[in-house]
């Protein structure tokens, strides 16, 4: 099993930044992938990004330019900075990991992007 714990969530005004963290324990060897998606009301989940544990990086089309993912391997943490923050990411943000292509979720954080 893999535990996931996100902070970094909050309220933030458009053109703003947060950095979302995701630390995983428990069993932790061979994750492949981690990443993020989002959730906003009425909306399906959604990809926001992902790493491999080769550090190949997928982006959605919507945050491309704005927004990074990293991936710390010793921490076992990946993280999200978003930048130029529009009110269209106002969302519920979804820790993810892969392994063994067995999928595990964090338990949400919300991103408010609002004047």
């Amino acid at each position: 099993q893999v535990q996931l714990v996100e902070s970094g969530g909050g309220w933030v005004q458009p053109g703003g930044s947060l950095r979302l963290s995701c630390a995983a324990s428990g069993s932790i060897f061979s994750i492949y992938k981690m990443g993020w998606y989002r959730q906003a009301p009425g909306k399906q989940r959604e990809l926001v990004a992902h790493i491999t544990s080769g550090s190949s990086t997928k982006y959605a089309d919507s945050v491309k330019g704005r927004f990074t993912i990293s991936r710390d391997n010793v921490k076992n943490t990946v993280y999200l900075q978003m930048n130029s923050l529009k009110p269209e990411d106002t969302a519920v943000y979804y820790c993810y990991v892969e392994r063994y292509s067995v999928g595990y979720w964090g338990q949400g954080t919300q991103v408010t992007v609002s004047s």
